[in-house]
Formats: C-alpha cells, sequence, structure tokens
C-alpha cells in the first residue's frame, strides 16, 4: 500500500463506464502518484493492472474502506452495487488545492447514492463525521456525484450534506453534482462531457478544483459550470431528453429514405450538411454501415443501451413535471421504446437499434 495519502488516488468501480475513466485517470496522474482501484470483477482488476503496466503504480484495494482509508482518510463501505470514484488532492503547485479531500461517486441510480451517502453507518457523510477526530481543524472536502440520478435524489443529498456540513464539520464539506456525458465511447476517449453544479458561494474556489480532476477524464473545454447545486444533473437530464427524442426522430427519417430506395449515406450526407443535422445524424448514425466504428455497424452493441435511453427519457419526462413545463413528444418516444425493448431482438442494444425496430416492422 503507498504510504502518503497525498499521493495516492482510489478509483473504485471497473464498470463499463469506470474502466475507461480509470484508464485514462492512471494516464494522467503521472508516475508519481499511486492509483487504488477496486471492483467485485477480479477479472477486471488484473487486466486493468497489465494494461496500464509502466503508467504508475497501482495497487488493489479489497473494499472501499481501504481505498478511502489510503485515499483520503474518509471511512466508508461500498456494497456491490456502488459505482464509487474517489480522488485526494491536487498538485502541491495549484494553491486552490492544498488540504482538499475529494470523493467523486459514479452510481447507478438513486437507491445506490441514498445509500452510499446517507447511511448512518457506512456513507460517506458518517464517514467525513467519523474522519473529523483524527483532521483539526477539519480540511476542506470535495464529494461528487457523477451519475445520471434523479434530481429530488441528488438535492435531497445535497441538503442533508450542507446540514451535516455547517452543524458538524465546520463548513469543510461541498457536495457537487457532475453527470456526464459522452458513453462509453466517450469514456474511452477521454473525451467526455461533464456538467456541474455547485452553491454559487462554494463555486470559485471549489470549480477550479473540480476542473482539474474531470480533465484527466474528460474534455477540459467541455467542463461546464451550470448553475447551483442540482443544475448539472437538470442539464444532463434535459440534454438526454433531447438525445433519445432525436434517436427515434432521426432513425424515422432515415427509415423514410431506405424504403424510398435511396442511399442512406448520400442521404445523411444531405441531412448534416442542412438543417436535419443533429448528434444522431452525424456522430452516431443508425443505419449500419453509413458509419464506422458506430454501434450499428457493430450490431449496435457498445453503446448506450436502450433501457438506460428509456430511463433518462423519463427523467426529464419527470422533470418537467416537477416545474410545470408542457410537452409533446415524451410519451410517444417512451411508447416506442418500449414497444422495441418488449422484443429480444432488440433488448439490451444501443438505442438506435430502433431504426432496425422500425426497418423491420410494418406499418399499422
Amino acid at each position: 500500500m503507498p504510504s502518503s495519502p497525498d499521493e495516492t488516488v482510489a478509483f473504485i468501480g471497473l464498470g463499463v463506464m469506470g474502466y475507461p475513466m480509470a484508464k485514462n485517470l492512471r494516464a494522467g496522474l503521472g508516475p508519481e502518484k499511486t492509483l487504488l482501484i477496486c471492483d467485485v470483477n477480479t477479472d477486471a482488476l488484473e487486466r486493468f493492472k497489465v494494461e496500464t503496466e509502466g503508467q504508475g503504480p497501482v495497487e488493489v484495494v479489497k473494499n472501499g474502506f481501504e481505498g478511502t482509508k489510503a485515499a483520503v482518510g474518509i471511512h466508508s463501505l461500498l456494497n456491490s452495487r456502488t459505482y464509487f470514484n474517489m480522488y485526494h488532492r491536487h498538485p502541491a503547485n495549484d494553491p486552490c488545492v492544498c488540504n482538499q479531500n475529494t470523493v467523486i461517486t459514479m452510481l447507478p441510480g438513486s437507491d445506490a447514492v441514498k445509500t452510499v451517502y446517507l447511511d448512518p453507518e457506512t456513507g460517506i457523510l458518517a464517514g467525513a463525521i467519523a474522519a473529523v477526530a483524527n483532521d483539526q481543524p477539519p480540511a476542506q472536502k470535495l464529494i461528487m456525484e457523477c451519475g445520471t440520478i434523479e434530481t429530488d435524489t441528488i438535492l435531497a443529498v445535497a441538503q442533508t450534506t450542507q446540514k451535516t456540513s455547517s452543524s458538524k464539520l465546520s463548513d469543510a464539506l461541498t457536495f457537487v453534482d457532475a453527470p456526464v456525458s459522452g458513453g462509453p465511447m466517450g469514456a474511452q476517449d477521454g473525451t467526455l462531457t461533464f456538467m456541474v453544479g455547485c452553491l454559487p458561494a462554494a463555486s470559485p474556489r471549489v470549480f477550479p478544483i473540480v476542473k482539474s480532476y474531470l480533465a484527466h477524464m474528460g474534455n477540459k473545454d467541455g467542463i461546464f459550470l451550470c448553475g447551483d447545486v442540482g443544475a448539472g444533473t437538470a442539464f444532463k437530464i434535459i440534454n438526454n431528453y433531447l438525445s433519445a427524442i432525436t434517436s427515434l426522430a432521426a432513425s424515422e427519417a432515415l427509415n423514410i429514405g431506405v424504403k424510398a430506395g435511396l442511399d442512406p449515406s448520400l442521404l445523411t450526407d444531405v441531412i448534416n450538411a442542412s438543417g436535419g443535422q443533429c448528434w444522431v445524424t452525424s456522430k452516431s448514425n443508425p443505419v449500419p454501415g453509413v458509419q464506422a466504428n458506430v454501434p450499428s455497424s457493430r450490431g449496435y452493441e457498445g453503446g448506450f443501451r436502450i433501457e438506460l435511453c428509456a430511463k433518462v427519457l423519463g427523467m426529464g419526462k419527470r422533470l418537467a413535471e416537477m416545474v410545470g413545463a408542457r410537452t409533446v413528444l415524451d410519451g410517444p418516444t417512451l411508447e416506442a421504446f418500449g414497444e422495441a425493448m418488449a422484443d429480444q431482438r432488440y433488448r439490451g442494444k444501443d438505442a438506435r437499434v430502433v431504426y432496425k425496430w422500425l426497418n423491420e416492422s410494418e406499418r399499422r
């Protein structure tokens, strides 16, 4: 185990997103830093060590307690459902981050977030309180959630964190939401976009810290301060709302063209040079063979699963209801996704598989 927490970063959760993010983090930290890794998948741990050999020390920890103790001294136990990432301190030549403890989580859903942050015995907040006994005065601590989580859950965690920080931690704890966009391909390429929400009073100090961490895993020009805590999540949900609907809309348009006997590659070129251009047509075309190295050309494997796409579209629908915004397209799109997911030929595939579902379906 590394001897000095300030030279150590812990990354726990080598899942579909976490594995490539951890690889990019290992490459970005530099050889003087030790990276601790933890996951329930022992094969992933061993493969990670082989693939990052020579970049700097990589140590396997058995659980979240070991990882957090070595990296930042915050005590927290994790269950097998958790994607939990933790980093400690930026380089010493950055004066704004000295004595800064940072915890970053990438969790699969609201239940996991509530457990990992709020559990009175094993949660992050409980760990932060316990760490105060050995940390006087308390060092500034940053905790950051990067998953796509329900807005009400993010706000509940933020409110509890603020209350705990003011009452028990001398205002030393700050919660930030920073969900990612870009999917597995963006995680692999290190081009993820991060949408950050932070308390306005804390953001001048905290956002530079956040950005310097996230730049290891994403595009440094694609890290946005979106507003108050919770705003990052709202930005991400709205982005995914639009992306889900355009996935179906682009698939419908291209399917019309294919059924009419048009060349889908030429049709795509015309669309991308005209008013119909969107991310789906230009970056992840749903028609197999039109673009290389996209899910549709790999049997719709390796992208943003249709189940997750439907889930985040549902989040957008609920956010609209929360704020009283009228919507029209969410219902029909959710219905279409539901019908496609009910067929085992399309289940578990990238969301752009709705093109194949349309193409293989008869007009009603």
